[in-house]
């Protein structure tokens, strides 16, 4: 049986313990994502995401419970390198993880600290602007790019390091929509054509349309785990009441109440119009 490349078990976090301010952020999560995974974290304010995505490459480390990476335990400090080796982490700001001031020296910052050998910090540079789309921008000054190019650039720094595993910790937040839909794309493609399991964390389901995986959490506890349609189609239900299903899955839910036999898990503009145009076809008789 092959091994979960993440295993979260009981994990609990506590800010300030031993205070009188003590904040639970994280209560009992336990939860396993497997190698090639695209899983989706959504939740409200406060809900706990952020500190989740931090125990995921070690950043913060558990009050009680466990974090595993490809079977490496977070608490064990000998394997913290090999553990944020594996695990990549993209940050709301784009512009808090550029270091240089060109874009191909700021993605060979993170290869030349491992000390690799300038032709294969020269090679890994290469093949990640390729893969985001930025090799025509390899001598450009990182300021004078749009949000969703540094974003990309930034993925970009993380690829080079050659993680098994991207998180993406809000990352589109601070974009326009053009920059969100660059980015988007680019994780998607990281995910289906290069393999690499990819955590997408965001208070906004419409940015987890591409997700395999959905885990809703609230308060700090998880409240949902399962497939984009099932948690869309009854996100109505889940605890808290603190999220909104996509505008394109209430628009279904709405034309359902109103009559139309539209089949569940239409959570995409495409395939809702699409199911649409089935229903009106056949009222006709053309089908």
């Amino acid at each position: 049986m092959r091994e979960p490349f993440l295993e979260v078990t009981d994990l609990r976090h506590i800010y300030h313990p031993e205070s009188p301010q003590a904040v639970v952020a994280l209560d009992g999560l336990s939860f396993s994502i497997e190698p090639g995974e695209y899983v989706g974290i959504v939740g409200g304010n406060g809900s706990g995401k952020t500190t989740l995505a931090r125990h995921l490459n070690a950043l913060l480390l558990p009050t009680a419970g466990t974090v595993r990476v490809a079977g490496l335990d977070t608490r064990d400090r000998g394997a913290l390198w090999e553990i944020r080796r594996q695990v990549g982490m993209i940050f709301q700001n784009p512009d808090n993880q550029m270091v240089a001031t060109v874009v191909e020296e700021d993605v060979a910052f993170g290869p030349e600290n491992l000390g690799l050998p300038p032709r294969e910090i020269r090679e890994r540079v290469d093949a990640a602007l390729e893969t985001v789309g930025m090799s025509g921008f390899r001598r450009s000054t990182p300021h004078r790019l749009s949000g969703g190019q540094k974003q990309r650039v930034a993925i970009a720094g993380i690829l080079a390091m050659r993680p098994a595993c991207v998180v993406f910790d809000e990352a589109t937040t601070m974009l326009d929509p053009q920059g969100c839909a660059e980015v988007l794309a680019t994780v998607r493609d990281l995910n289906r054509r290069d393999g690499i399991t990819v955590i997408l964390i965001s208070h906004a389901l419409d940015d987890l349309m591409d997700a395999g995986r959905i885990l809703a959490l609230d308060a700090g506890r998880l409240v949902a785990d399962g497939p984009p349609a099932e948690v869309f189609d009854g996100i109505d239900s889940l605890p808290g009441g603190r999220l909104d299903a996509p505008p394109v899955a209430t628009l279904a839910r709405w034309l359902r109440q109103d009559g139309l036999r539209l089949p569940a898990g239409l959570y995409g503009l495409d395939a809702l119009a699409d199911a649409v145009a089935a229903v009106a076809a056949g009222a006709r008789g053309d089908v």
